[in-house]
């Protein structure tokens, strides 16, 4: 992983849940830095979602304190007190301000989050603070995920270079509303907050916010960009050369870990694609790829290798798409055409099929043939091992 110049990290193993593993990590972010964040549109949004809301909106951040196992959310007013308690912890022994601290959680719901965790591990995280602990951070932040998450990008600009570096976690509980479980993105370019609240929210739209394992929005989604202006190269205008690369390099790293994650779905075994082009607009796009992606009958059929076309077919036309003319709609498994002129494709063997359904990444693409409109959805199928984990997360 390519280091952040501005951007220190550290790991810690508080206990909170988990034994004998890093489970608290600390980001600092230097003086004079910028930061920008998106959160979940859950309304039982949880206690740290509000507090880095009301926080980040109060000016400068500096730090990010982070803990996994255990989501602080549907905790009511004890929540907000121990997120907030955190916050004046940190604060107090790093010599900031309260609301320069931002929490998240990330864990079970409904259980209280403990305090005294914190307090005994502050201090070793603000000691252990370190430009090289990616890696460290990017493993403290799981629960279920099976692999940590990272992806970086270098690139030359015209006044220098600059790397963009992020980490996520998440491989349940997964569609986003605004982006994943968790992320964190930081560069050491220097961008004013409100150009990198607007990179960011393009960034999201196209990456995690077109994700999805199994429909379920987290109480505790947020995925936050920080720029350290470490490097001295100034992005100040969006829409010049030097902006749309930087654009791309960052949507290209939220792109990178929103696929990790599917590819990490609990108890995924295949990385689905599922491209709806020609619609009439883009709600219809999504509306469409999301019921397909959705659907519990076509991931279970993505599971088993079985070409069961038919649920396919079902799904889009329940998707709410008005005056859906469907014998102009045409889908197809990879390069194999599956549906055409309202029923199966009269060239269609069960044997393409299978033998498409079969491979670990699948493309389902849906010309809806209503428009110039489309969009891509990515998801994962259905094992049986997703229903082993979530009924046993909690044991």
């Amino acid at each position: 992983m390519s280091r952040i110049a501005g951007v220190r990290l550290a790991t810690a193993a508080a206990g909170i849940r988990y034994k004998n593993r890093d489970d608290v990590v600390l980001f600092e972010l230097a003086q004079g830095g910028t930061c920008a964040a998106v959160f979940t549109r859950n309304a039982f949004c949880a206690a740290p979602v509000i507090v880095a809301r009301e926080h980040l909106a109060k000016g400068p951040v500096r730090y990010l304190l982070i803990n996994s196992g255990n989501a602080n959310a549907g905790t009511g007013v004890p929540g907000l007190r121990a997120a907030r308690e955190t916050c004046r912890l940190l604060a107090g022994m790093a010599g900031c301000a309260m609301s320069q601290v931002m929490p998240f959680s990330t864990g079970v719901i409904g259980a209280d989050l403990p305090v005294d965790p914190f307090a005994q591990a502050i201090p070793g995280l603000l000691a252990g603070l370190d430009e090289d602990n990616w890696q460290r951070a990017a493993h403290a932040i799981m629960t279920t995920d099976t692999v940590p998450k990272l992806a970086t990008r270098a690139l030359s600009l015209s006044g220098g270079d600059v790397v963009v570096t992020g980490i996520a976690k998440g491989s349940g509980m997964i569609c986003p509303d605004m982006a994943t479980m968790l992320a964190y993105v930081a560069t050491d370019a220097a961008v004013p907050a409100t150009d990198l609240q607007t990179l960011l929210g393009r960034a999201v739209d196209t990456s995690f916010n077109r994700i999805t394992v199994d429909g379920d929005t987290s109480t505790n989604d947020a995925c936050v960009l920080l720029a350290s202006g470490a490097s001295g190269i100034v992005i100040d205008d969006l829409d010049g050369d030097d902006g749309q690369r930087f654009a791309a390099a960052v949507a290209e790293v939220c792109g990178e870990l929103a696929e990790m994650i599917v590819r990490d779905g609990e108890g995924a075994t295949k990385l689905v694609r599922i491209r709806v082009e020609s619609a009439a607009a883009a709600d219809e796009a999504a509306a469409v790829a999301y019921t397909v992606a959705h659907s519990p009958l076509v991931k279970t059929a993505l599971f088993a290798s079985d070409p069961n076309w038919g649920r396919i077919l079902a799904a889009v036309g329940r998707a709410g798409v008005e005056r859906l003319d469907v014998d102009r709609i045409r889908i197809w498994l990879d390069d194999v055409c599956i549906v055409e002129g309202g029923g199966r494709h009269p060239d269609y063997t069960e044997e393409a099929g299978q033998a498409v359904m079969k491979r670990s990444e699948i493309l389902i693409r849906i010309d809806l043939a209503r428009g110039a409109v489309g969009t891509e959805v990515l998801t994962c199928d259905f094992s049986y091992d997703y229903v082993k984990i979530n009924a046993s997360y909690r044991s």
